[in-house]
């Protein structure tokens, strides 16, 4: 019967394996939701993780007698820590500010017990197999499963499962494991210890179950908590977390847990970006939308008859979906995206346009703020290059560019980004009411002086166009900043680039406790 066992071992490092790092991604994750900045947050999970299960496994040559049945406890508290992981970070999100802290304690359970589990594993299979082939097959098969596992929640948990039942197939895997381990040595263990092991494999498996069809409802509540409005759509993606909430007769949308727009005052911003970009520019017949997955900005450019093609590209698929679908988003952005001239495209941005042999009369980049390394890559001096290069003569660029009160330093990184990469500037504002004040980056092919650029966009007229806010006297205000006796920046401001992204670290370093 003992031989039996071996195998079983095995599998289970395999298991730990595969739990372990998806263990790892769905932490980071939430952490990268819940805490922001996911270059910083996935260095720290991961590296938590690991110097926890360096602490497990010193920890495990303490334990003595009976390592069959602390093994299977061990699989036991791994199965139900791995399987609420996101239950328990999603609930105290609604009643805590130190979510954060949540998380790196489950990171640093989950270590230690992953740990532990690895050394007992050779101790138990020590009989079976010499030192060198023992060790060499256990670390082997834990190795294939972290392989299994990092393929599993890229292709399957993250964008099938989400972040709500991934983690309950992590749990019921160990489970199921030490159950059938227990199943195999059973009449090694005693009838004391076959009795209390089934029974807690019973009561685990319905605590499971039941956190499975409770887990929704504990997702909602917890999302319910962190917005002061009422939630009424909330979902995963591949690439993100995308809520909708409703006051009155009034939505929001947010990504990630920062709001993207709302219906109360959207025109304030997508006004701003796309009319005083398609005005300076000449006949306009071919728009370039990066980002704007919500459709607005795209519904603002169909102003304009002489847009023969709208091209938009979007990384979430989830996103154009919903805009393309779903009766709020729809109705905002008056179906845009189902309008023949417009075309869109999930992928990423940067990589799209570095491909490209398309040539565009405007760029739009409507993207979400450069608070992490991967959305910097779309603020650097070699993405302007690009959009500069894929630009016809004449040809006119705007990024939405954050506060430029909020995050002043990063405001003007991405104004001078833009002038290394051969754009003649014109920095822009609006205060939008649900966002505080607002700012673009509007760069022409140097074409005009930026004295030039500024005067001509201040003799705009937008009569023939149907705009809810936008008019002359408003574009007067938007190029207008004052003294900058409140947020002036001192220090020199650098150029950010792929290899040294100086932006998002601006950003995050902002005056955000004024706001």
């Amino acid at each position: 019967m003992k031989n039996r066992r071996s195998p079983f071992l095995k599998l289970a490092l395999f298991a730990t394996g595969l739990s372990g790092i998806v263990a790892e991604y769905i932490l980071s994750t939430l952490a990268t939701y819940f805490i922001g900045d996911s270059a910083v947050q996935w260095s720290l999970i991961v590296s938590v993780m690991l110097f926890s299960m360096g602490l497990g496994s010193r920890i495990s040559k303490y334990l003595e007698g009976n390592l069959l049945i602390k093994f299977i406890g061990v699989e036991f508290a791994l199965s139900l820590l791995v399987s609420f992981s996101s239950l328990i970070a999603y609930s105290a999100a609604g009643f805590t500010d130190y979510v954060g802290v949540i998380i790196y304690g489950m990171s640093i359970l989950i270590g230690l017990l992953i740990g532990l589990e690895i050394p007992l594993v050779i101790r138990l299979n020590e009989d079976f197999e010499s030192l060198k082939v023992n060790i060499a097959s256990v670390m082997e098969k834990d190795y294939l499963g972290s392989l299994v596992g990092g393929l599993f929640f890229a292709f399957v948990g993250l964008p099938i499962l989400g972040l709500t039942y991934t983690p309950f197939i992590l749990g019921f895997i160990n489970l199921l494991v030490a159950v059938g381990l227990f199943i195999t040595v059973r009449r090694e263990l005693g009838s004391k210890f076959n009795a209390r092991i089934t029974i807690s494999s019973g009561i685990i498996l319905l605590v499971m179950f039941g956190g499975i069809t409770q887990a929704q409802d504990i997702i909602l509540f917890g999302e319910q908590k962190r917005y002061k409005d009422k939630v009424v759509f909330s979902a995963q993606s591949k690439y993100q977390k995308i809520v909708m909430t409703q006051w009155k007769d009034h939505y929001w949308l947010y990504l990630n847990g920062n709001q993207q727009l709302s219906t109360l005052d959207e025109d304030k911003y997508h006004e701003a970006l796309v009319h005083p970009t398609m005005k300076l520019s000449h006949e306009v017949k071919d728009v370039l939308i990066l980002g704007g997955g919500d459709g607005c900005a795209a519904r603002e450019v169909l102003k304009y008859p002489s847009v023969k093609s709208i091209t938009v590209v979007d990384l979430d698929s989830m996103m154009t979906g919903l805009a393309t679908r779903h009766p709020i988003l729809k109705e905002l952005n008056e179906a845009s995206f189902s309008n023949p001239k417009v075309k869109v495209l999930n992928a990423d941005a940067f990589t799209w346009l570095e491909n490209s042999s398309a040539f565009f009369d405007v760029i739009m980049i409507d993207l979400p703020d450069p608070r992490s390394v991967e959305l910097n890559r779309m603020y650097t001096e070699e993405f302007y290059r690009i959009c500069n290069l894929k630009l016809r003569p004449h040809g006119v660029l705007i990024t939405q560019a954050g506060s430029p009160y909020f995050a002043t330093k990063a405001f003007k990184c991405i104004d001078k980004s833009m002038t290394a990469a051969g754009f003649e500037t014109l920095p822009l504002h609006n205060h939008v009411l649900t966002l505080g004040e607002w700012g673009w980056v509007l760069g022409q092919k140097q074409e005009w002086t930026q004295g030039e650029l500024k005067q001509r966009a201040r003799s705009l007229r937008f009569e023939d166009i149907d705009t809810r806010w936008l008019n002359n006297e408003a574009i007067l205000m938007m190029s207008s900043f004052g003294k900058e006796i409140y947020f002036e920046v001192k220090d020199s401001i650098e150029i950010n680039h792929i290899q040294d992204p100086v932006l998002y670290r601006y950003y995050l370093k902002g005056n955000w406790d004024l706001y």
